[in-house]
């Protein structure tokens, strides 16, 4: 079983969606922005995907800024993205205790084999 958060506005996210569909996996799509990922959620996520808050934030949004949340902390940085989920990177694709942020979307075929 596969899961992405996926946002269904952002082409990456569709072209994602779509090689997961592909593919022939099962799915299960979680729309962040309708439903907000948890402190203890991302928590996950950053561990599957080994990565930093930071690297898995979209900078260039106008919220970050408007956070001023350059050099903030790990802890800061995951409530930013648990009350303005707009700000986490997108899609992201879990399968069992892995992750990949599905950018370019090609990324998630790794997921697969």
């Amino acid at each position: 079983m596969y899961t992405i958060y996926h946002n269904p506005r952002c082409s990456k996210s569709r072209q994602t969606l779509a090689l997961l569909e592909e593919n022939n996996v099962d799915i299960t799509v979680v729309e962040y922005l309708k439903n907000p990922l948890t402190a203890p959620e991302i928590l996950s996520l950053l561990a599957k995907l080994n990565k930093t808050p930071i690297e898995i934030m979209r900078v260039k949004e106008s919220e970050f800024s408007e956070q001023n949340l350059k050099g903030a902390s790990d802890e800061t940085l995951i409530n930013a993205m648990v009350n303005t989920p707009k700000l986490i990177e997108r899609p992201i694709v879990v399968k069992d205790n892995a992750a990949i942020i599905g950018r370019p979307p090609e990324n998630v075929l790794t997921l697969i084999n």
